[in-house]
């Protein structure tokens, strides 16, 4: 199924209710959606049920999730499930509809061999990016053919520094060429293509879209992983 069929069938299908998730601060629900002959396994996180946060804005985490996917696919690394915002016929209102990927619990940053580790630097530089404040080591998933995800991205885009994270793997090596290449190519869409800076800011502030340019410009000057902080925490609790 291609991606414009994910998207499709999240967007228009009816959702069923199957369980919730009973880990983490806000309601997370795991669903059926079917539209026609077709039906998913989905992550629904209803506006409603986001916890009040001191440093992000009311009813917003949903659509970050949805923001977070669309860098995703403008880098081309498409490492996040896809995922939109469902404004209406959902059962507990509007909110954020994400495809669930099939994965072993048991299996994440924590329990990854070597060889996956090595794989995950555009994760890293992606949550530099975006400035994830939540990179748990459960938020990394492998499916059945071997495909990473990442996943939850609620705490993301943040004009100041949150990133948080447990992978600190790569500090001070260098950022690979090719990476960096696809970040210089996003920073210059950003600033070109009208379309997806619309889209965006059907999600974000101007500011936390400036801010975007600004973090890939870093990146690009310094041209290395950067070390964690000493001025904050910089590694999420609980880790997994």
């Amino acid at each position: 199924m291609e991606t414009a069929d994910y998207l499709e069938i999240l967007h228009k299908g009816g959702i069923t209710m199957r369980g919730q998730f009973m880990y983490g601060s806000n309601y997370t629900f795991f669903v059926d959606v079917e539209f026609g002959a077709e039906k998913l396994k989905a992550v629904y996180k209803p506006l409603r049920g986001e916890q009040l946060l001191w440093d992000f804005p009311a009813k917003s985490l949903a659509g970050r999730e949805v923001a977070v996917w669309m860098v995703s696919q403008a880098l081309g690394w498409h490492f996040v499930p896809p995922t939109v915002l469902r404004r209406s016929k959902a059962p507990l209102g509007a909110g954020s509809l994400q495809l669930f990927i099939e994965h072993d619990p048991e299996q994440h940053y924590f329990t990854f061999d070597d060889e996956t580790k090595q794989s995950l630097r555009p994760v890293v530089l992606f949550d530099l990016v975006v400035n994830n404040a939540d990179r748990k080591g459960g938020h990394l998933l492998i499916d059945p053919p071997g495909k990473l995800w990442a996943i939850d991205h609620g705490l993301c885009f943040h004009v100041e520094d949150k990133l948080r994270t447990v992978i600190w793997d790569f500090a001070g090596d260098p950022i690979p060429q090719e990476l960096l290449s696809d970040l210089v190519r996003f920073k210059a869409q950003l600033q070109e293509d009208e379309t997806l800076r619309h889209d965006l800011l059907d999600y974000l502030k101007q500011g936390e879209l400036d801010a975007i340019t600004k973090r890939i410009g870093v990146l690009e000057e310094n041209s290395t992983f950067p070390q964690p902080s000493r001025d904050r925490r910089a590694f999420p609790w609980p880790p997994v």
